[in-house]
């Protein structure tokens, strides 16, 4: 008897994974297919960012393989940048000081989303069922590596992801329109349990594969 329940867990946990890797192929899938994805190389991303409650400024996002990054808002009709890396520093505003500081412990974020080759990252696939979420339900999918989780919810009719939580931070996307064969969300909220760095981001336009000046991601 203890073997067979012991046999039913096992294949339980190997159903769970493989409807995760499920989930994680369908959303890859039904975005661009996993071969445009890795020929993505640079974006980049304008719009406008509300922070707070009317706090709202132009915004404009610049990201290049391998984790080269740089957000610039516009403050008085001036481009500012607050935070970037560029491949060898990290930077960001320091809002008591007003100005742009260097951070030696920066993480840098890879270009590529953690489900995009998870396996190979080493990272873990567990389903952890559906889950209302608005007017429909979603799958939830978690992902772990080391003591890091993360947990994704996708669409369970179109596969897109709506959000996203973190240790620390929780980003929804919505509006997803196609760029150059690939599904991308032109809408993000983020939240946090401070609500200090909560903002909302509403893309306008979204170039893909530029090639960008070396000194783009400096400060």
């Amino acid at each position: 008897m203890k073997k067979l329940l012991l046999l039913l867990i096992l294949v339980s946990q190997l159903n769970f994974a493989q409807t995760a890797k499920e989930i994680i192929d369908k959303n890859i899938e039904l975005t661009g297919g996993l071969t445009n994805w890795k020929l993505l190389n640079s974006v980049i991303l304008q719009g406008k960012v509300t922070l707070g409650i009317n706090d709202e400024y132009p915004i404009k996002i610049f990201q290049q393989r391998p984790n080269l990054t740089k957000t610039v808002i516009t403050l008085n009709k001036k481009d500012t940048p607050i935070e970037g890396y560029d491949g060898t520093k990290g930077y960001a505003m320091n809002y008591a000081t007003n100005k742009i500081q260097e951070y030696p412990t920066y993480n840098a974020e890879s270009f590529d989303n953690d489900f995009i080759d998870w396996e190979s990252k080493g990272f873990e696939a567990k389903y952890l069922g559906k889950e209302k979420l608005g007017e429909g339900y979603c799958h939830k999918v978690e992902l772990t590596k080391n003591v890091n989780k993360t947990i994704y919810f996708f669409d369970t009719k179109s596969y897109m992801l709506l959000k996203e939580i973190k240790t620390d931070e929780t980003l929804s996307y919505s509006d997803y329109k196609k760029i150059g064969g690939l599904l991308m969300p032109y809408r993000l909220e983020s939240s946090s349990q401070k609500r200090d760095s909560d903002y909302v981001m509403i893309i306008n336009k979204i170039e893909t594969n530029k090639v960008l000046p070396p000194n783009t991601f400096k400060f």
